[in-house]
């Protein structure tokens, strides 16, 4: 078996893993994210000034945003549902050493920060939470398409070769669902007022570098003989074409449904769908072709799995604008946050009722089609991500009340002080933009070049293929490819946020 027949069979015919292995991976990052900005607080506290050398930013960040989420799905997956425990024991424990060396002359009592936290106005126009979310289902993939080739990281994290739920399989939709959730459609743009067709127009141009970068990819592939999963989107379809052709059809949707009604055009879509896969004969198309032995003749059979997922991920765009939609009310308080997050809760634990019930009734969850059942579970998860990272600034911001003047990159800015007493005043958090601090962040270095960094994944990936036998790497070795990987890439758009150069010209 040639070396690229070899690298296409080990990531084929698996099955993913299950619910609960996934939702604890995705708690990993808000912990971690957690844990970076404690640490940045005791840093403050001890030495009463921010961590202001880039250089060791940066190394921190690195080691304490990334290495974990990289040695999670390598060499710690075994003990994958130990690591939140580990990660929130740490932050725990950082957080009791912040609390027991503030001063006691200047300590507010307890029950009076708990007060002035629920008081407490924070920055309506930063939702740091989105931030993270869309950074991190970037980073978590990029680490994903190259350990995927190691044999160190777990089969059962791959994508399902046709019913599953490894955790490549949620990286996809969380893509979509993370791009819908900073549409223009969501932010409220200018030129959304305008006539709604010359809206479309503007989407139809900006959608271009996808394109191109999808055209691109097919060509690079296809002319290195570089190994694919033909069954992952079929032979000439990319990831690429499907950002691309889900953000124009979910605009075309925008202008002429109403967009807070876009949670029923999103339940419609992905019902009707589902539907139409249970009563014609498509569901098989899609599985084995028009001649049920798997043909690829012609581009609809050869590129079926691409195409036909496109109404799921439709779906899914359309859930996450509704989203956005509601997280972008004016909610300016740590008070209205906590009633958002029992809301959020609440809504996650319905949607995996009907998860149940769908893939008990309907079909189980299969990316390869985009069903039902996978619709509802990319919102579910994604929705469960977003609720911790929330939940993981909020605790931040309680931290920081009992620090004056400690600031964290990346997390909620408080811009109101709260009622209190004067004596309690000069606790509050000073008035300064937190989203937009000076010194640098990987968060924000990530989040100013997003496509920049997962196409300069891409092509280290293939880069690393090429030149290495993955499947036949050390453990030490895979580790150490893995890590020198991500710390390029993330040095890469560190350096260019540092410059404050933003390689967007579309």
């Amino acid at each position: 078996m040639s070396q690229k027949h070899l690298k296409e069979a080990f990531i084929s015919n698996l099955n993913g893993t299950s619910l609960l292995e996934v939702s604890a991976g995705l708690s990993l990052a808000p912990l971690c994210l957690l844990g970076r900005g404690l640490l940045l607080i005791l840093y403050y506290l001890h030495y009463g000034k921010p961590l202001s050398s880039r250089k060791y930013s940066l190394l921190l960040d690195f080691l304490v945003l990334v290495s974990p989420l990289v040695l999670s799905c390598t060499v710690l997956s075994p003990i994958v549902f130990f690591m939140p425990t580990i990660i929130a024991a740490f932050c725990a424990g950082v957080f009791s050493k912040i609390y027991s060396q503030t001063k006691h002359e200047t300590r507010v009592p307890f029950r009076q920060v708990l007060k002035d936290f629920q008081e407490t106005y924070l920055d309506p126009e930063y939702i740091p939470a989105i931030t993270a979310f869309r950074v991190y289902v970037n980073v978590l993939t990029s680490i994903s398409i190259l350990a995927v080739d190691f044999p160190q990281y777990p089969r059962r994290y791959a994508k399902a070769e046709t019913y599953g739920t490894g955790v490549m399989d949620l990286g996809v939709g969380a893509f979509i669902f993370g791009n819908a959730l900073v549409c223009p459609e969501v932010r409220q743009k200018s030129y959304v007022t305008q006539p709604k067709f010359s809206n479309l127009g503007r989407q139809f141009f900006s959608v271009w570098p996808l394109i191109f970068l999808g055209v691109g990819r097919l060509l690079s592939v296809k002319s290195m003989e570089y190994h694919e999963h033909t069954s992952e989107y079929g032979v000439h379809w990319n990831f690429f074409f499907t950002l691309a052709f889900v953000r124009l059809a979910a605009s075309l949707l925008l202008t002429i449904f109403p967009k807070n009604n876009s949670w029923i055009v999103a339940i419609s879509l992905a019902v009707l769908y589902q539907l139409i896969l249970n009563t014609t004969p498509l569901k098989m198309f899609i599985l084995h072709g028009s001649n049920g032995r798997d043909t690829r003749v012609g581009f609809l059979n050869a590129n079926r799995e691409g195409l036909l997922s496109l109404f799921g991920y439709l779906a899914i765009y359309m859930a996450s604008v509704q989203v956005g939609l509601c997280l972008l009310k004016c909610r300016n308080s740590v008070k209205a946050w906590t009633e958002a997050v029992c809301f959020l809760a609440l809504t996650v634990l319905v949607l995996f009722v009907f998860l149940h019930v769908s893939q008990a009734y309907a079909d189980p969850v299969s990316r390869r089609m985009a069903n039902l059942s996978y619709c509802i579970w990319v919102v579910a998860h994604c929705l469960t991500f977003f609720t911790c990272f929330v939940v993981a600034d909020l605790m931040l911001v309680f931290t920081k009340l009992l620090v004056k003047g400690s600031s964290v990159p990346c997390c909620w800015n408080v811009v109101k002080p709260s009622n209190t007493s004067r004596k309690h005043e000069t606790e509050a958090v000073p008035i300064r933009k937190e989203g937009k601090l000076s010194h640098i962040c990987l968060i924000s270095a990530i989040n100013k070049n997003q496509l920049l960094f997962f196409l300069l994944a891409n092509v280290m990936t293939g880069t690393v293929n090429i030149l290495v036998d993955t499947i036949h790497s050390k453990t030490a070795f895979a580790l150490c490819m893995l890590h020198l990987y991500m710390f390029f890439n993330c040095l890469i758009m560190y350096i260019l946020h540092a410059k404050n150069i933003v390689l967007k010209f579309w």
